[in-house]
């Protein structure tokens, strides 16, 4: 029953979406829904970094942007279940986004109104330059995608851990 942790590339935020998501067994992100699930057996799958990651700056492609979320690990820590780190390499490049727009969207009080901490300047195909990310075609690119071996918090952190010093372990790992 482990805790995947994943590195990712795509955010989607739209109700029918959201609709569509519930019928295949996806919950809406948060911790009490995620030890729910867990208490039940079931793997859960998170993306620590959301849309500050999904949409991170060009520059910023091969780094793990989790914006300092730490809830995972004291999910995983308090279920005692392990962080499968999963990474994926390659899909900022199909699009390019020149900044990370967070002062935009902290002005516009998106991050309050949508839970949405980025509203970047990209650049797509059709659109051009736009704030945000359309569904867009994507500009050639190599994605790859590793699994890495599962890491137990309790074992490397014992039973009170320091949670910065596991962040930047999970982080520096993937």
């Amino acid at each position: 029953r482990p805790l995947v942790a994943l590195a990712h590339e795509v955010v989607v935020r739209m109700p029918v979406i959201g609709d569509i998501a519930r019928k295949f067994g996806m919950v809406q992100a948060g911790q009490s829904a995620a030890a729910d699930i867990l208490r039940e057996g079931a793997n859960v799958l998170v993306y620590p970094g959301g849309d500050v990651e999904a949409l991170r700056p060009w520059r910023d492609r091969n780094k793990i942007v989790f914006d300092g979320r730490k809830g995972f690990l004291k999910l995983a820590h308090e279920r005692r279940v392990k962080i499968v780190p999963v990474v994926s390499v390659g899909g900022q490049e199909t699009f390019f986004v020149l900044n990370d727009g967070r002062k935009t969207a902290k002005l516009l009080r998106f991050d309050k109104l949508f839970r949405v901490k980025t509203l970047p300047i990209s650049l797509s195909f059709p659109w051009g330059l736009l704030p945000g990310d359309l569904p867009h075609i994507p500009f050639p690119a190599k994605i790859r995608i590793q699994v890495l071996p599962p890491i137990d918090l309790r074992e490397l952190f014992g039973d009170d851990p320091d949670w910065d010093q596991a962040y930047g372990y999970v982080t520096s790992v993937m």
